[in-house]
């Protein structure tokens, strides 16, 4: 089971600080998610690209709540980028060690480490051996994580929140998911989507909505097994239709792009990683001017995952030296001179 290091929750920027995390947390899995998505090729695998579509949109949803409970509260929210490789926010992991995330094409080990990101407090069984770990008493789950959080909030005075603070919502994107925090009750609603949506409820794999959550979604292409409501004891499924999963419908893409050398590859391969640099640069800039207070901006980083997508098609399309190997978006933030969020 995956733990984060236990925050001290005491303060209001004990708070703060674990909102941060969670803000952290959450936007580092979407680039490692998106690579996994954009090596796919067109046509293939239907079932995968509508589920990490989903769970990529979700991500982002959660992100934006965690957001907006933090300027409910006061703070300050910042994007950070993610380094791939490189450990999870929170010292997240298992049995004392970090997991490191990479940008992975699309592939069983791909698959699996999704699973361990999204693992819930008590995962339901696949038909595998698992391998139960010590967990360390500083530690505690995701979920327990967001549990602690909300306990705090709901301690709160009224005078806490700060109704209407630099809020986004669904008036643009995310239509119905994604809603202002103005007072506890809409910060417990928010928490309980974010972790119903990546782990399930307990002993359960659908979430809030009866949807198949995150973990669950993974598993299903991991074991190419779909899980299917059923009117049983537990709710559910495996099978008997497998999820329909082509292992080599994908580009054949290097893992980790951002440790690449590019200096001695074609100038096309070259010019094209800047293009996905920027359209990610823009993306993170656009969503930090729009939880800063600028709302409208949210359109503006919407249409920058549009631009991204785009430029990892072409590169996912365009040769390296190494002409059996391209490169998808290695994620890499290079800071505009107006727009600078590190």
């Amino acid at each position: 089971m995956l733990r984060l290091q236990r925050q001290r929750l005491e303060s209001m920027g004990d708070a703060a600080a674990a909102l941060q995390t969670a803000i952290d947390l959450e936007f580092s899995t979407i680039p490692a998610y998106l690579y996994t998505k954009f090596s796919i090729k067109p046509g293939s695998n239907r079932q995968a690209v509508d589920s990490l579509s989903s769970i990529v949109g979700q991500e982002m949803t959660h992100m934006c709540l965690a957001c907006n409970i933090l300027n409910a509260i006061g703070g300050t929210p910042k994007l950070s980028s993610p380094v791939y490789p490189g450990p999870l926010p929170g010292g997240i992991g298992r049995d004392g060690a970090p997991l490191i995330a990479h940008l992975l094409p699309f592939s069983p080990e791909a698959m699996k480490q999704g699973m361990d990101i999204e693992e819930p407090e008590e995962p339901i069984p696949f038909p595998v051996e698992r391998l139960m770990m010590a967990e360390a008493a500083l530690t505690v789950t995701i979920g327990e994580f967001y549990a602690a959080l909300d306990a705090f909030l709901a301690q709160l005075p009224n005078t806490q929140w700060a109704p209407n603070r630099n809020q986004i919502d669904d008036a643009q994107f995310f239509a119905g998911q994604l809603f202002p925090i103005n007072s506890y009750a809409d910060a417990h609603r928010a928490i309980s989507i974010i972790v119903s949506e990546g782990e399930g409820t307990k002993a359960n794999p659908l979430d809030f909505e009866n949807e198949v959550s995150h973990y669950y979604r993974f598993g299903e292409v991991f074991y190419d097994k779909v899980l299917t409501k059923a009117d049983n004891r537990l709710g559910y499924t495996w099978g008997p239709a497998p999820l329909g999963v082509d292992w080599s419908a994908v580009y054949p893409a290097i893992s980790d792009p951002g440790t690449h050398d590019f200096s001695n590859e074609p100038p096309t391969a070259r010019a094209v990683q800047a293009a996905c640099n920027q359209a990610y640069t823009t993306l993170i800039e656009e969503l930090q001017r729009a939880v800063s207070g600028e709302r409208a901006r949210l359109g503006n980083a919407v249409r920058a995952m549009f631009d991204l997508r785009m430029a990892s098609t072409t590169a996912l399309s365009t040769p390296l030296s190494q002409s059996d190997k391209v490169a998808g978006p290695a994620f890499i933030y290079t800071p505009s001179s107006t727009g600078a969020v590190q």
